[in-house]
């Protein structure tokens, strides 16, 4: 048996959709993908919110070829910091709505610090890397330690720059002493200097799926390094030290 489609004005959500997330742009082909990977009954259609509450629906119905339609536009009094601020995504299974950053939050990037000063200025450069790609207003770099700006400088400034809510991530792979007791320390310190300012010390990198592409793309870079077929990389350009060792 197979299946067509038709197009349909709701009115109001379905209180069973699959998914509802906010955006400030989505392409018609990412959207189109989505829906024809999640979309299978009526009462399971997907909406697609964007940050102007305009809502866009498909579901099954018997035109060969679906289409979206521009739903009635909702107006409210108030809406939460993730509506307002950024992306926000229901998780069906948990019920649980995921919060970006928002105008009044700040964060910083928090490393362990070096004596290396090469190394210390390289953690500027990603900071500058992240605030470009996310658009975040407030970031700041800060070393736990051996360099400067410290933890509570870094703190200091977003408080400077409109901050009231600081959100401190650990630059670290895995959860060791430094983030379960030193970072934590510190960011408390800081923080008694501003009241009324709270904060968040978020969990580090950890095992999230990204970083075997990341970990698998410096490999074959160095590699190819190595080969002759590539200069050398940020990380240790003027180092020497990406080379083959013969024992």
């Amino acid at each position: 048996m197979g299946f067509s489609y038709r197009l349909v004005l709701i009115a109001t959500p379905s209180p069973r959709r699959r998914f509802a997330f906010d955006s400030s742009s989505f392409s018609g082909e990412a959207i189109w993908r989505r829906m024809m990977h999640s979309a299978t009954t009526p009462s399971r259609a997907p909406i697609i919110r964007t940050r102007a509450s305009r809502e866009y629906a498909w579901i099954p119905g018997k035109l060969p070829f679906p289409n979206f339609v521009k739903l009635r536009r909702i107006m409210t009094k108030s809406s939460p910091l993730s509506a307002k601020f950024g992306l926000s995504l229901r998780n069906e299974a948990t019920g649980r709505v995921e919060h970006t950053v928002g105008d009044n939050d700040a964060v910083i990037i928090v490393d362990h610090g070096s004596r290396r000063q090469e190394s210390n200025l390289m953690l500027n450069e990603f900071v500058a890397m992240f605030k470009a790609r996310t658009g975040y207003h407030i970031v700041e770099p800060a070393h736990m330690e051996l360099a400067e700006p410290s933890i509570r400088d870094a703190f200091k400034l977003c408080v400077q720059e409109g901050a009231k809510r600081v959100i401190v991530s650990p630059f670290f792979l895995f959860p060791g002493r430094h983030w379960q007791q030193d970072i934590p320390s510190l960011v408390a310190d800081a923080s008694k200097e501003h009241s009324g300012i709270s904060y968040v010390i978020t969990a580090p990198l950890g095992l999230h799926g990204l970083l075997v592409d990341v970990v698998n793309d410096r490999i074959n870079h160095c590699l190819s390094h190595v080969a002759g077929d590539a200069d050398e990389c940020t990380a240790c350009a003027g180092t020497g030290k990406c080379r083959i060792y013969q024992p």
